[in-house]
């Protein structure tokens, strides 16, 4: 699995220790995923670089298909509150890092018409 979706070992199995992901096990031990882990993992992985803790993954996942990440029948109103509420936050974001790269931007426009 970690080879398949580019994710340490190491976060697979805090994956599972978060709930976030289910692997059966060999007989000899090893962890077995299935197929759609591959997928599960991707929008994990997505969902942190969005900024969302693993509790809230944790309650957001069984509401999304993995293939596709739509929403499933068990989404509710409460979720969609909490969901709207990461968007704005990760709206803030941008706007904030869009501001920083504009300043950087005129600092490196400013600094390469310069001659040393």
């Amino acid at each position: 699995m970690a080879r398949r979706t580019g994710v340490s070992e190491r976060s697979l199995r805090y994956y599972e220790q978060q709930g976030l992901l289910v692997a059966d096990r060999t007989s000899g031990g090893h962890r077995d995923y299935p197929e759609q882990a591959v997928d599960r993992v991707i929008r994990i992985q997505e969902l942190f670089a969005a900024g969302l803790h693993s509790r809230k993954i944790a309650r957001l996942l069984p509401c999304m298909r993995d293939a596709d990440g739509g929403p499933s029948e068990i989404a509710t109103p409460q979720l969609a509150a909490d969901l709207a509420a990461e968007r704005d936050r990760i709206d803030r974001m941008i706007t904030e890092l869009t501001n920083s790269r504009d300043v950087l931007d005129e600092v490196i426009n400013v600094a390469s018409r310069r001659r040393p």
